[in-house]
């Protein structure tokens, strides 16, 4: 059983704006969620399941989702891929966890601005050793330009934020936690759509991961539960547990998109989706502290610039990487 959807080149890349702007989204809710427990791995973990029964409901309604499931025993078994795509939720678990120990020191546009910077530099290995289902992409000079740019975007987008970061020896340390699970990141989405492909739909990819980053989250606080005790109690309005839905929508779409757009140019779309996104909150909801500036609009434009420029086929000769 296979999986090939490919997209148009506007479609997947509209589709990769809309999965964006669901991150930012998610992490308010995360965030809130994280304080209402004064828990953040408890937060976390919370989302993962509310996420992980989510994606059981719909692997059991779903025709597709149950032959899907029926294809899992037979990929690992015959190794369609290698057995360690089956762990690609683990990074979801390893993003979450470096967000709810680094935020507090770093900051919010810190740990973004480092995050982009690790996802876009994976992402353009990722396409160039074909690790996706999208194949080997060329490393051309436009990619490069691009992607450059759209790292100096998210630099600009969250500048007026750094104020509050600290003193340089207070981050530099830290930092380096977000440029690796932003690293990460891109290789989880390469890794989920080649497993689905096999699998025959995203659904599958999608629930593994949720089982394999509820897992990781369990055990790392049942431990901290261990040493610390446990947080607050559980609230009781539905709100607070849409991050495991919004996470199914940019996991699933991220697993779909990969193929049509390959692993750089899908995540540029949800950096400028989270960009776009970002801004709507703090216009709409703002929180306390919240700045909108010239460079807090400018950005996600020039992202959105960036990712036109990575698209160009001009020039037509790959630069020689050894």
């Amino acid at each position: 059983m296979s999986y090939h959807p490919r997209l148009p080149l506007f479609l997947g890349l509209l589709l990769a704006v809309s999965a964006g702007v669901a991150i930012p989204l998610q992490g308010r809710i995360n965030g809130a969620l994280g304080t209402q427990l004064n828990d953040g791995l408890a937060a976390a973990l919370v989302s993962f399941s509310t996420g992980l029964v989510l994606m059981v409901v719909i692997t059991l309604v779903l025709p597709r989702g149950r032959a899907g499931f029926r294809q899992i025993i037979p990929s690992v078994r015959e190794r369609r891929f290698p057995p360690v795509y089956l762990a690609a939720g683990t990074i979801g678990a390893f993003f979450v966890f470096s967000q709810s120990l680094t935020i507090g020191v770093l900051g919010v546009a810190l740990f973004t601005v480092a995050a982009v910077m690790g996802q876009t530099l994976s992402g353009l290995l990722a396409d160039r050793a074909g690790i996706g289902p999208a194949g080997k992409r060329p490393l051309t000079v436009m990619r490069l330009i691009g992607t450059a740019l759209a790292v100096a975007a998210v630099v600009w987008a969250v500048s007026p934020r750094f104020g509050a970061t600290g003193d340089l020896h207070s981050w530099l340390i830290p930092v380096l936690l977000p440029i690796m699970a932003g690293f990460l990141i891109s290789f989880q989405q390469a890794m989920n759509g080649t497993a689905s492909v096999h699998y025959g739909t995203p659904i599958i990819a999608t629930l593994i991961n949720f089982i394999a980053g509820a897992s990781v989250l369990l055990f790392a606080w049942l431990i901290k539960l261990l040493i610390a005790g446990p947080g607050g109690a559980l609230p009781t309005e539905w709100s607070y547990y849409l991050g495991g839905p919004l996470g199914c929508v940019f996991i699933g779409l991220g697993a779909v998109l990969v193929r049509s757009l390959g692993v750089l140019l899908t995540g540029l779309g949800m950096i400028a989706g989270q960009l776009v996104g970002s801004l709507v909150l703090d216009l709409v909801f703002p929180t306390p502290g919240t700045v909108v500036e010239l460079a807090t609009v400018a950005g996600p434009i020039l992202t959105l610039v960036a990712i036109v420029l990575t698209t160009l086929p001009w020039p037509r000769r790959a630069l020689r990487v050894r």
